[in-house]
């Protein structure tokens, strides 16, 4: 039986997102974090974010943690079947790594 989530290539920002989200983060902590991750390479729009986070809680990839009732900040953390996207993204990049440094040392 073939794994649903290990045929998913994800962007670079939701890769990032994912990562930033192994901790409870908010919308603009993440914004934070991904630009330190990526050392300033990945910048993400607010519309580009939120649009991502909300096709992560659609998937259940993320979930929103129940926030003070005052508070318009909701913070966001990883589920199980989010990690397990992560994990397959992160071998995958790994396959790709690998098999460019064997054919390039072969040349």
């Amino acid at each position: 039986m073939v794994n649903e989530n290990s045929n998913i290539t994800l962007t670079e920002a939701v890769y990032y997102i994912l990562l930033s989200l192994l901790s409870p983060l908010h919308g603009y902590g993440i914004m934070q974090n991904v630009d330190v991750l990526s050392r300033g390479r990945v910048r993400l729009a607010a519309g580009t974010l939120y649009g991502a986070i909300n096709a992560m809680l659609e998937k259940g990839w993320i979930r929103a943690l129940p926030g003070e009732k005052d508070s318009r900040k909701k913070e966001y953390v990883i589920t199980s079947p989010g990690k397990k996207v992560l994990l397959n993204e992160i071998k995958r990049l790994e396959e790709l790594l690998d098999n460019g440094k064997r054919l390039t040392e072969e040349v």
